[in-house]
């Protein structure tokens, strides 16, 4: 018996709507249909009183789903999709992407065209994309204190924002570096639409096997966006011993760093997989959702100027 998965966004009624529509759908095909909500994907935040507050990544795996199932329908936003990645990229489950949101900018498709794109599946016309993620850890000693998987971005702070902080970055085998900034984001090329983005980072095509680093708010004209190979790690530390770090994961939950904790960062072993109906093509997609690229022409005004 075929077996589909679904993730959904439970606080929309679309997306409730649609996984009834196509659990029925599929069921009535003689399917196995496993049901999740992206709430099992959050990672949550963890307090000063109880610094170790997460699960393991590789069991994130919501009840139900196994490598048996054949592809899995996400119904949400962007949210939704880069926590269903979270709970299934260890079992290397496809997902065919379904904007419930608003931007959508990870998304595949469209709720009014999802009839046409599972057919489309069923009948194999489609290629799947692979795409880099991250493995974040938080270690004070050899103990480790927190881990996530992550798609976009790792941003690490001070509490409150606004405050200046020393970080001291080691990138592979180079020595280290210093950098002032509120924050710092160390970031994949799926991230680099994101936040890193925001911050004055470069975008970069999703099949260049690099990581990026951007200071968030320099104290300085030499601490510019760094592009490196992915293959190598980031081990980051604060230069200061008398404040805690904030870690956001996803801008969805993290950790508190303490002066002496150290995070480590390295591409994932686990891959996100994204079903493609058609041949991905970035820049359009830069266009539709960021305007990248649009033509600016000057044109004449009726109006009389004084």
């Amino acid at each position: 018996m075929p077996k589909l998965g679904i993730i959904y966004n439970d606080s929309k009624s679309v997306a409730c709507d649609l996984t009834t529509q196509v659990q029925e759908q599929f069921q009535k095909k003689g399917w196995d249909v496993a049901l999740a909500t992206g709430v099992g994907g959050l990672l949550g935040y963890s307090s000063p009183d109880s610094p170790v507050c997460h699960t393991p990544m590789d069991k994130l795996i919501p009840p139900g789903f196994d490598e048996t199932i054949e592809f899995c329908l996400v119904l949400g936003g962007d949210g939704t999709v880069l926590s269903a990645f979270r709970q299934l990229a260890p079992y290397g489950i496809p997902l065919l992407t379904v904007n419930t949101g608003h931007m959508g900018f990870l998304t595949e498709t469209y709720v009014n065209q999802l009839d046409a794109a599972l057919e489309e599946v069923l009948a194999g016309n489609y290629t799947l994309e692979d795409r880099s993620m991250l493995t974040v850890q938080v270690r004070r000693g050899e103990r480790l204190q927190w881990e996530a998987l992550c798609l976009n971005e790792m941003v690490l702070h001070r509490e409150p924002m606004t405050s200046m902080c020393h970080f001291e970055v080691m990138v592979g085998h180079h020595a280290p570096v210093d950098i002032a900034a509120d924050g710092i984001i160390v970031s994949t090329p799926t991230g680099s639409t994101a936040y890193s983005l925001s911050s004055g980072g470069p975008v970069v095509t999703p099949d260049v096997p690099v990581l990026q680093l951007v200071p968030i708010c320099p104290h300085s004209l030499a601490s510019r966006a760094l592009v490196f190979s992915d293959r190598e790690p980031i081990v980051i530390h604060s230069a200061s011993e008398q404040h805690q770090l904030v870690m956001v994961v996803d801008g969805n939950g993290g950790c508190y760093v303490q002066p002496k904790d150290v995070v480590h960062i390295a591409r994932s072993r686990y891959l996100a997989r994204f079903i493609r109906l058609q041949r991905p093509e970035f820049f359009r997609v830069l266009r539709e959702k960021l305007g990248w690229g649009l033509p600016h022409i000057a044109k004449p005004t009726s109006v009389e100027l004084p």
